[in-house]
């Protein structure tokens, strides 16, 4: 594969001192010819931009952004977007690293899918691993990764309220921390919505599915993710952000008769995580009166596998 185009990589750091190295290091050590490393400090309180700035010292290839005011990772991604000068890009986490043929091998994904599709909108996501504190590690495989590729507003519909179609694999979804795209493509779509503190990256994927796009992943595992928690992480902000993107989406959602279920359904998951069974139970019944197949067959696919996995995350390894 010729490695005569420029890739940028951009990643956000807020208050990640002890991680920072970590990923920057995964990011200079990737063996593709022409990168740049934009690393855009979140406005961090515990020194990471002095920390980035002591690590990046005399490389020519990295450069650091400081956002004056903490504004979440969506404004700080949108930074790295403004700023890129790659044909492509490409975002990793301050807390995760990626193996170094990840940009080559998603460089060459868009291009091989571009080529057999023609002028398509396409986002391409790696694979990987997540490692938790207790030893326990779950595969991550890459949407898109198999023959059948997600793509357009069936696509959305699946982020938005969970409606799977037969054949599509959608695996793990949209993380930006597994994203590369075309750096045009994220312009054109405005990149992140700065309103959002968590999920962004989810409405990134819905707007990309509603103009047409095409979801495609590595079958190589590529990433390898760190479980960390945080005050930006909260049960509650995973809540609010949700029933934000449903809201924001609601004339799409109440033309496919869908809005009361998007909307109710990040309720329900919070119950969920605060251990709130009687409140779980009765939000259920609220979305089971008004979609019962949906609702149905929703619960039946996660709720086994989401328990499975967060005795995993509990057990003693």
């Amino acid at each position: 594969m010729s490695q005569d185009r420029k890739v940028s990589i951009g990643i956000t750091c807020y208050n990640a001192r002890e991680t920072i190295g970590r990923a920057i290091a995964s990011a200079l050590a990737q063996d593709f010819a022409d990168i740049e490393v934009l690393i855009a400090d979140d406005a961090s309180t515990d020194g990471s931009a002095e920390v980035v700035t002591g690590l990046i010292a005399g490389e020519k290839r990295a450069r650091l952004i400081r956002l004056d005011v903490n504004s979440g990772p969506a404004a700080a991604r949108n930074a790295i977007i403004a700023a890129a000068t790659g044909e492509f890009l490409a975002f990793f986490d301050d807390d995760d690293e990626s193996l170094p043929g990840r940009v080559g091998a998603q460089v060459e994904a868009i291009e091989a899918f571009e080529a057999e599709k023609g002028n398509v909108l396409v986002a391409c996501y790696a694979a990987g691993k997540r490692h938790y504190p207790n030893g326990y590690v779950k595969q991550l495989p890459a949407i898109g990764a198999e023959e059948v590729r997600p793509h357009g507003p069936a696509m959305a519909d699946y982020l938005l309220f969970h409606r799977k179609l037969a054949g599509w694999a959608y695996n793990s979804g949209t993380p930006t921390c597994a994203l590369m795209a075309r750096t045009a493509l994220f312009r054109r779509l405005g990149g992140f919505d700065a309103n959002l503190r968590r999920v962004e990256d989810v409405d990134f994927a819905i707007r990309l599915a509603l103009e047409g796009g095409w979801f495609i992943g590595t079958s190589e595992i590529l990433v390898k993710q760190y479980a960390t928690t945080g005050v930006d992480k909260s049960y509650e902000r995973n809540r609010d952000a949700e029933v934000a993107i449903a809201e924001k989406h609601a004339p799409y959602l109440r033309s496919i008769r869908r809005y009361h279920y998007a909307r109710n359904w990040p309720v329900l998951r919070y119950h969920h995580f605060k251990r709130d069974y009687i409140r779980f139970v009765l939000q259920f019944l609220r979305i089971w009166v008004v979609n019962p197949v949906l609702a149905t067959e929703h619960i039946l696919a996660t709720g086994p596998k989401r328990l499975a996995h967060e005795r995993r995350m509990k057990a003693e390894v």
